[in-house]
């Protein structure tokens, strides 16, 4: 074999090194062949991303967010405010539920202290669920305080109608009734800045509904 004749020395079954005349490369150039190949393969001293590169696709990175932050803020405020309508529908159900299980007047009326129903404010202090036996729209000491709940939060407010204003009262066979004995029903109106209001109707069947409107809110 002469000088210039290319010599093949197999190092391993995925190595294969290739000496030639002229200049030498550095080893770490090369890297193994793919298997069942017989031509070797190097790296490119030029491969990588260049600065300029980098900084476009950055660029076009932080366009991509700026554009998608803004819906998925929405998003969020959507999502938190139609938590918020469905949880109340649950509350209401579950007193009309209560009602008929106990068989007595189980009444949700807003509180400020949680402990007692508030006679000014609205819904959005929160409310009480309680045992009325007595028919008198508080809460006495012979009677069960179910549940309570403090304010919405996350800038989420709760009005309702004037038939709703004060409370919700449900009897032992689980219809909506005044303490008076008159049929209650009515609308809560859930909202939050930048959204859509939800509405959270009252039959006098004591059934709950929620609907979607395109009222913004306030």
């Amino acid at each position: 074999m002469t000088s210039d004749a290319t010599t093949s020395h197999r190092l391993s079954p995925r190595l294969i090194l290739v000496t030639e005349p002229g200049p030498k490369l550095s080893l770490r150039n090369w890297i193994p062949a793919c298997a069942g190949t017989t031509e070797p393969s190097y790296l490119s001293p030029s491969s990588g991303f260049s600065l300029i590169e980098l900084t476009i696709a950055l660029a076009i990175f932080a366009l991509l967010v700026g554009l998608g932050l803004p819906s998925y803020r929405d998003w969020i405020a959507s999502r938190q405010l139609a938590n918020h309508a469905e949880f109340l529908v649950e509350t209401l159900n579950l007193a009309r539920s209560e009602a008929v299980k106990r068989g007595t007047r189980v009444n949700v009326c807003k509180s400020i202290d949680g402990k007692q129903c508030a006679a000014t404010g609205g819904w959005s202090a929160g409310w009480i669920m309680f045992e009325d036996d007595n028919l008198d729209g508080s809460l006495e000491n012979a009677e069960s305080l179910i549940r309570r709940e403090g304010p919405p939060g996350n800038g989420i407010t709760v009005t309702a109608n004037r038939p709703l204003d004060n409370y919700v009262s449900y009897t032992t066979f689980g219809y909506a009734r005044l303490l008076n004995g008159a049929l209650q029903m009515g609308t809560f109106v859930v909202c939050k800045s930048g959204q859509k209001a939800i509405h959270v109707v009252l039959a006098n069947s004591g059934r709950v509904r929620i609907d979607r409107t395109g009222v913004p809110c306030p």
